[in-house]
């Protein structure tokens, strides 16, 4: 089909997610064709580096044959078997079993999801039920951070600290709340790691108070907010929070969709910290985009209270046609062994330096006032004033010209509407795609530079 038509036609019928419907009629969709590695070639036939893993997810580079492979043997043996009735596959049993050998030693539990935002929600369903099974039927309210991403479905939408998720939507709930962002750069405390984790710590103390311990559920958290503009925190937090919950007597639920599966070198962030959630939630480097598949991990204890509860006549009433799909679990298995004996994870810890040291580089360019990351997810924050940390007026635009720029780069990251620039190469980058990501964004960063309107922004 021609690729007018098909721009004709999405404009007519397709929603995109998280995109202003009006602009996005107006530009037009840009239409993928293929992927290979770490690039992607669009319907005009222009190659691109991908340095955002899809939406980070793609881990393992597009077009590993082993995945499709797969993928198209579980396809011809059994292609759909339901979870219901006690029914089951071989693929998602074992994956299972494989994720909780995996995982910290208190998750011994997988229910099995679409994807990311279907995960929260079925974490904030089990917490409740977990807590009435309790006879503890108050401890129904939930904490998050401000900037945090817990998925955009009704429920876990109002977890998200991001208020575009929120506008028009009616969230967040009444028992849905927030603290501040740890966000070193733009901490009210400094840059001073033990004050943060300190600041952290005593918002969550003091959130609870307000709230009441025995009205408290849990406090959700990513360890390192990604959607929020890649905030890390300094290391220690993670297990500081940790502490805390169980000091307060809330769960502590880490939502490491986008850290799970090597993102931030270990297979999973908690593992840096040695931290145990009560909960745990997964998706996109599971499957590394492959299909469509989340994951809930839990405790021991919290399977055991709802199953006691539960009884010997009464269903758990939570399910959806396609948990534990055998297709995206023979897709996940794969992917876990290209992790661990394809070498990925080692390729990924290997390349971090490369990764740091490139984005640092970039403090010296007149645009940038901070770079961060943790293996291989980090950020650029731009701003037009670099001892003030003053950003750049929405007006502006700047991230639309960000991203125009670096298309015309052939190179695809993410520009966040608040002057944030994120990243997120695949696993299986090479030194020279490093080299070649840097060069096409250190381009794209000149260009934007070069135009009238910013650099007259600057101060």
């Amino acid at each position: 089909m021609p690729t007018s038509s098909l721009v004709d036609l999405d404009r007519q019928h397709l929603i995109h997610p998280v995109t202003n419907f009006h602009a996005h009629e107006q530009r037009g969709v840009t239409v993928l064709a293929a992927g290979k590695g770490a690039f992607l070639t669009d319907i005009d036939g222009n190659q691109l580096l991908d340095a955002f893993s899809g939406l980070w997810c793609v881990n393992t580079g597009y077009g590993q044959e082993s995945i499709v492979r797969a993928a198209t043997e579980q396809m011809q043996r059994l292609p759909y078997a339901t979870g219901y009735f006690s029914f089951g596959s071989e693929p998602a049993i074992r994956l299972a079993a494989r994720l909780v050998e995996l995982a910290p030693a208190s998750l011994r539990r997988v229910y099995f999801t679409q994807g990311g935002s279907d995960a929260v929600d079925a974490a904030i369903r089990y917490i409740t039920y977990y807590y009435n099974a309790l006879g503890k039927p108050a401890k129904k309210h939930f904490i998050a951070l401000q900037r945090g991403y817990h998925g955009s479905s009704a429920l876990g939408a109002g977890l998200t600290g991001l208020p575009v998720f929120h506008r028009h939507f009616d969230l967040p709930k009444e028992n849905q709340h927030h603290i501040a962002s740890p966000y070193p750069y733009r901490n009210p405390v400094g840059q001073d790691d033990a004050a943060i984790i300190g600041a952290s710590v005593a918002a969550l103390r003091a959130k609870v108070a307000e709230l009441g311990a025995d009205n408290v559920a849990a406090f959700f958290c990513e360890p390192i907010q990604g959607s929020g503009g890649v905030i890390v925190p300094p290391v220690g937090w993670l297990k500081a929070m940790r502490d805390a919950c169980r000091a307060l007597g809330i769960l502590f639920a880490v939502d490491e969709v986008i850290t799970g599966f090597g993102r931030t070198g270990p297979l999973f962030a908690c593992a840096a910290e040695d931290v145990e959630p009560d909960l745990m939630t997964v998706a996109k480097g599971l499957t590394a985009g492959y299909a469509p598949m989340g994951a809930l991990l839990m405790s021991e204890a919290i399977y055991q209270a709802i199953a006691d509860a539960a009884g010997a006549d009464l269903a758990v009433g939570h399910g959806q046609t396609y948990s534990a799909h055998p297709v995206s679990a023979a897709i996940g298995l794969e992917v876990l062994r290209l992790y661990h004996e394809g070498g990925l994870l080692a390729n990924g810890v290997a390349h971090t330096p490369q990764f740091a040291h490139g984005l640092r580089d970039l403090l010296a360019h007149p645009l940038v006032g901070d770079a961060r990351s943790r293996g291989l997810v980090g950020a650029l924050e731009l701003v037009s004033d670099k001892h003030s940390k003053q950003g750049f007026d929405p007006s502006l635009r700047l991230s639309e010209r960000i991203t125009t720029a670096a298309y015309r780069n052939r190179l695809v990251f993410r520009a966040f509407g608040d002057n944030i620039l994120g990243f997120a190469p695949a696993l299986c980058y090479t030194q020279d795609e490093f080299a070649l990501l840097f060069t096409r964004l250190q381009r794209t960063l000149d260009e934007v530079l070069d135009q009238p309107e910013v650099r007259g922004a600057l101060a």
